[in-house]
């Protein structure tokens, strides 16, 4: 009971440093969508993409080595070998984060030519190969202090990071924004660049003066073998992964233009769905996010003592919350895009692909929880190799429908995309955990109870001159009839968030 209850407090503090940090990061990428507009965002997403696969390389799955070693080492009581352990993959992940800054300089020509089609310089590039070695050790330090279950010192770090990047990017946009789109991508690049060294230097002096509470001396033990046992596979499915993420990405807009748009026109509605629409969609995930990091230690600690019980016993609470919530957010997305779409960006641009996308975050959400189950069963080459099954038939999905279809045709890969990943995650689960999905109380209801909310909230009126404070009020009033229906139906029991 006590370990449960440590892991919900470490999960509500990562819930509300998360939701802090997604407020303030989404109130910025809106700041930053009106300033270089559609299209702007269009080709920073692109850059992202390749970005986030060379933080992939350089990352190489070593958080989850040193979140899977340090637990299970602590829960054999061997100090000394979690320290040991520790000191490698730091070492491991700087080796790493330099090996692929090099790659990235070395291939940022081709990139800049051929990927984003001479649109942009390799400049980005080189800024991002500047940070992606202390990316990497940030990575190590994190799974520490996952797997000790201090995650306020990450908590803190996150913070930090967060404000410098966007003091950083503004102070970087009012030079360089006149110069062009370009220069605009740039800022936003060292802005990152800048954050995530001040964040790593943050994170390697509180895990300096974490490790000095256990006074056992570090074992001579060499864990390289584990490392590479548990990192290695993943990583190379990862990096398939993580590229076949980034060519997916690279051939939406290409095939865009194949269906009549422009290059322009095709980045501006790639841009929407990318760098606004699903931005919004994730931005509740950070309630489940923070939850779905610690199952992984979590799970592994039960897993390691084979008590199924307990596993069972966290899915069941984790699935029933994970989906009543994820059925309020559709609620709240079915109901009011439109309203929301003008609210956040001054536009109703994004609200016809609100309506159309908010049914998957069910599945999204859930997901995301299944993913982090299977890791802390040591079944982490599975769920790479559903991912990559995944991409494969995404990109699959987009040379057949996108060239036909326009934009809607990236709408169905993204449907094709979700619901082929969650089947396949949840049936692993149920083969190793037989895990039972209560479909009355995790569907059934929270769904009844979302379209009486909404039922109900028609009776009020809502003369408010301000038409924000009125959206406000309205979700407020929809969110505290779907609880009190929730809890009168019987989907969600006192005993449920008890802890």
């Amino acid at each position: 009971m006590r370990k449960i209850r440590v892991f919900l407090l470490n999960g509500i503090l990562l819930t509300f440093t998360s939701l802090f940090l997604k407020v303030i990061g989404l109130s910025f990428n809106v700041y930053i969508t009106n300033i270089i507009g559609a299209e702007g965002i269009g080709l920073f997403s692109l850059i992202m993409s390749v970005y986030l696969f060379w933080v992939t390389v350089a990352n190489s799955s070593i958080n989850l080595a040193s979140t899977r070693i340090v637990a299970e080492e602590f829960a054999k009581d061997k100090i000394g070998g979690a320290k040991k352990a520790m000191k490698q993959c730091i070492s491991y992940s700087l080796i790493l984060g330099i090996c692929a800054s090099t790659l990235l300089i070395l291939f940022s020509s081709p990139i800049s030519k051929y990927w984003l089609h001479g649109k942009i310089s390799t400049t980005p590039f080189y800024i991002i190969a500047i940070g992606l070695p202390f990316i990497s050790m940030s990575s190590a330090i994190n799974g520490y202090f996952s797997a000790v279950k201090r995650v306020s010192k990450t908590a803190i770090t996150q913070i930090l990071e967060l404000f410098i990047k966007i003091g950083a990017t503004v102070f970087l946009l009012t030079i360089l924004l006149p110069k062009g789109v370009e220069f605009a991508c740039i800022a936003l690049i060292l802005g990152d660049c800048i954050s995530e060294i001040c964040s790593f230097s943050l994170l390697y002096f509180l895990y300096l003066l974490d490790k000095r509470r256990y006074h056992q001396k570090t074992a001579q033990k060499s864990y390289a073998k584990e490392i590479a046992k548990i990192s290695f596979p993943v990583a190379i499915t990862s990096y398939i992964r993580s590229g076949l993420s980034t060519i997916k990405q690279m051939i939406i807009p290409h095939n865009l233009e194949k269906s009549g748009l422009s290059c322009e026109s095709a980045l501006a509605q790639y841009g929407i769905i990318q760098g606004m629409v699903m931005p919004l969609l994730n931005f509740p995930m950070s309630f489940i996010a923070s939850f779905s990091s610690l199952l992984i230690p979590e799970i592994s600690y039960y897993y390691v003592k084979q008590d199924m019980i307990g596993i069972q016993k966290i899915l069941q609470r984790i699935f029933k919350i994970t989906s009543i919530f994820s059925i309020g957010v559709i609620g709240i997305f079915l109901f009011f895009s439109q309203e929301l779409s003008v609210a956040i960006y001054y536009s109703n641009e994004s609200s016809p692909f609100l309506l159309l996308l908010c049914p998957l975050i069910l599945l999204m959400y859930l997901d995301n929880i299944i993913d982090s189950i299977l890791k802390g069963l040591n079944k982490q080459v599975s769920v790479m190799f559903c991912n990559i099954l995944d991409l494969f038939t995404s990109i699959l999905a987009i040379l057949i429908f996108v060239p036909h279809f326009g934009i809607y045709g990236y709408v169905i890969m993204i449907f094709i995309s979700e619901i082929l990943n969650f089947s396949i995650s949840i049936q692993q689960l149920y083969h190793i955990t037989k895990f039972h999905f209560d479909i009355w109380n995790f569907l059934i209801r929270p769904f009844a109870s979302i379209l009486l909310s909404y039922f109900l909230l028609q009776s009020f009126s809502f003369f408010m001159i301000n038409s924000f404070v009125s959206l406000v009020l309205k979700i407020t009033i929809f969110i505290l009839l779907y609880l009190c229906f929730i809890f009168l139906s019987g989907a969600l029991t006192k005993k449920d968030i008890k802890f």
